[in-house]
């Protein structure tokens, strides 16, 4: 496990963006943390590192939006997501086997359908911190090692 402390919205980003140098074909992450953590900044930060020039933003309502890049992107929203039924009227399924990165935010709500090799990102607000410092913990990220 290891931890990392954000400041801003760029260094969410500039994170991921180095975080994503280490992915590979079939990596799934799923993003822990509340409405505006910054769930979205850290898959722009992971777009960025796989080279994609596609603009990030929430899939909230389409539930699910492909990015190009070195590996192909497959950002999930499961906020509306409430039970197994939901989840496999996504594709859910389907993209774990594409060869992509899959990456989900509001993985709470299907954790227990997450691959074991998941790398589990939780993204939370710091103690007595400024409004925009945030605490990125990864668990399981040597998964495919």
């Amino acid at each position: 496990m290891s931890t990392f402390v954000s400041h801003s919205t760029e260094e969410t980003e500039a994170f991921a963006c180095r975080f994503a140098e280490g992915l590979r074909s079939g990596d799934v992450l799923a993003l822990f943390g509340g409405l505006g953590m910054g769930k979205t900044a850290f898959v722009r930060g992971l777009a960025q590192g796989l080279g994609s020039t596609s603009e990030v933003s929430s899939p909230t309502f389409a539930l699910v939006h492909e990015y190009d890049g070195r590996l192909p992107i497959f950002h999930f929203d499961m906020y509306r997501i409430s039970g197994l039924d939901d989840l496999y009227s996504t594709g859910f399924f389907e993209y774990l086997e594409s060869g992509g990165i899959v990456v989900i935010e509001w993985s709470e709500n299907i954790e227990p359908y997450l691959p074991p090799e998941t790398k589990r990102i939780r993204i939370d607000r710091t103690d007595g911190a400024a409004e925009n410092e945030r605490r990125l913990t990864i668990e399981n990220e040597d998964s495919g090692d």
